[in-house]
């Protein structure tokens, strides 16, 4: 059964127009990651769902502030200051070099400059910015249909989290790897042992990370994910309601594809019972203070009329 808000996403036959709108996500969020205050975890480079697309949300700049947002409704890009003044363009038909010098401009004309890295990151080209001047595919009945599916999915996430109350992770888009993503921290410090400056900022707590990718050239399908950091003894043989839990790179991932997920019955709750059967799951293994992190029983206000 299909649910409306979760269209299909065959990777497939989108995979171009993901590749573009991972890269166009990815000059945005380098745009927030160039000019927001450092946040722990990486957490100032994220962007995040809102009713329209994707936003950097408010960005401090200067003695002001920005924001972007890429529609994926209307399949523009809007920039605005915090006096009011806003600007953009259309999205279809750009290269990523067009898309940058576009943006660029539109930000310097209302007063604001930001340095980046102009050069993807992960990301299957590896053509700097400047250089990739081919105008790129952009289906935007495909993108809508990606948007639909991430915003469904990011309320859902959104219910999860209302599930715990320690620290954890906003409800975000690392454009990098172009995952929805919610991490819970046992609030115990783990530093990674790396030479990559990345991970080791990223890994600093141990954590149990769930997120929602839209399939890449090797997973070739959407599906939902869920991994602990560091991984406890026995998460391998970790029995989950949905989904199965497989090696990946040293360690163990659990995955729920996609369209097992939007045809079921019930999706929200075929998704819940996957994240919770693997936090819980994951928590007891590791440990983790899971009463003390649950949230207090919410009393109903009772209306006097």
């Amino acid at each position: 059964m299909t649910r409306p808000g979760l269209p299909p996403l065959p990777y497939d036959e989108w995979r171009e127009t993901r590749d573009s709108l991972h890269l166009f996500c990815q000059i945005v969020g380098k745009m927030r990651m160039g000019a927001h205050p450092k946040l722990n975890h990486w957490w100032h480079v994220t962007l995040y769902p809102d009713t329209r697309g994707l936003t950097t949300g408010r960005v401090p700049c200067g003695n002001g502030a920005f924001r972007i947002d890429l529609d994926l409704l209307d399949h523009v890009v809007r920039v605005t200051a915090n006096d009011g003044r806003h600007t953009g363009f259309d999205i279809p038909g750009l290269s990523a070099a067009g898309f940058l010098e576009r943006l660029r401009t539109e930000m310097k004309d209302l007063g604001f400059e930001v340095p980046i890295v102009a050069k993807p990151y992960e990301h299957p080209s590896t053509i700097p910015f400047e250089e990739d001047t081919a105008p790129r595919v952009y289906d935007t009945e495909a993108a809508t249909r990606y948007w639909q599916a991430l915003c469904s999915i990011a309320s859902i996430f959104e219910t999860w989290r209302g599930r715990f109350a320690g620290k954890q992770t906003p409800v975000h888009l690392f454009w990098h790897s172009f995952d929805l993503v919610v991490t819970r921290f046992s609030g115990r410090a783990a530093p990674m042992e790396s030479e990559n400056q990345v991970e080791r900022e990223a890994y600093s707590h141990e954590v149990v990370s769930v997120g929602f990718w839209p399939g890449d050239a090797k997973v070739r399908k959407p599906a939902f994910y869920a991994y602990a950091y560091p991984e406890p003894a026995g998460l391998r043989e970790l029995a989950l309601p949905h989904g199965e839990i497989i090696a990946q790179g040293g360690g163990s991932l659990a995955l729920l594809d996609y369209e097992t997920m939007r045809t079921a019955e019930d999706p929200p709750a075929v998704l819940l019972d996957f994240l919770d059967g693997f936090y819980e799951g994951a928590a007891r293994l590791g440990g983790w203070e899971q009463a003390a992190m649950a949230p207090p029983h919410r009393v109903e206000a009772v209306s006097p009329a």
